[in-house]
């Protein structure tokens, strides 16, 4: 389990601070079922989050499911990170952080392909029926540059300013797509 506060872009490590009201926090965790690995995280608010927490919640909530969206056999893996970034950071004008990405995920935790959240329609892999990835931008109120914590795990924004993030664990279909890591509750789009 990652716990990423605020300006935590991911990897946050659990620690006994007590969260306060308006807190913005990631929870990252990874299971394992039957040997193959899943991989999933949300935001969650602590109380009564700012506008502008929660307007780059549901940006970076939206820009997952356009990048999920671009998943079917025969399209270019660069297409996800292209619809992301389209919406994000060019619509939104907000910070795509490209120092982390998706990655192939099954019986190991890591895995390629790697999945850019910035990238160019058209370019990388070629998607084929199943094949499995996780889909997990990370979004910034700022620029999309980060640092590491002296930990060296713990990536945070340089600005200070707050990051959010969603990701799911994508099943390509002979059709389409299927989130493996869909729960109820969990945000979709309409």
């Amino acid at each position: 389990i990652c716990t990423s506060i605020n300006e935590v872009i991911c990897h946050g490590i659990p620690e006994e601070r007590a969260l306060k009201d308006g807190d913005i926090i990631n929870i990252d965790i990874t299971t394992t079922l039957d040997g193959y690995f899943g991989d999933c995280s949300d935001m969650f608010v602590v109380g009564e989050a700012s506008d502008e927490a929660k307007r780059l919640i549901d940006v970076t909530r939206k820009a997952l499911w356009l990048g999920i969206a671009e998943v079917a056999p025969g399209k270019r893996i660069g297409d996800i990170g292209a619809a992301i970034y389209d919406f994000a950071g060019r619509k939104h004008g907000y910070g795509v952080v490209e120092a982390f990405c998706g990655h192939g995920i099954g019986r190991e935790f890591h895995m390629a392909p790697q999945v850019s959240h910035r990238a160019r329609r058209g370019t990388g892999l070629r998607m084929k029926a199943g094949m499995t990835f996780t889909i997990e931008p990370m979004i910034n109120i700022g620029t999309q540059e980060c640092d590491i914590l002296d930990d060296g795990w713990t990536a945070i924004t340089r600005d200070g300013k707050l990051s959010a993030q969603a990701e799911h664990t994508i099943l390509v279909t002979d059709s389409g797509y299927e989130v493996l890591t869909l729960r109820e509750g969990c945000y979709q789009p309409r």
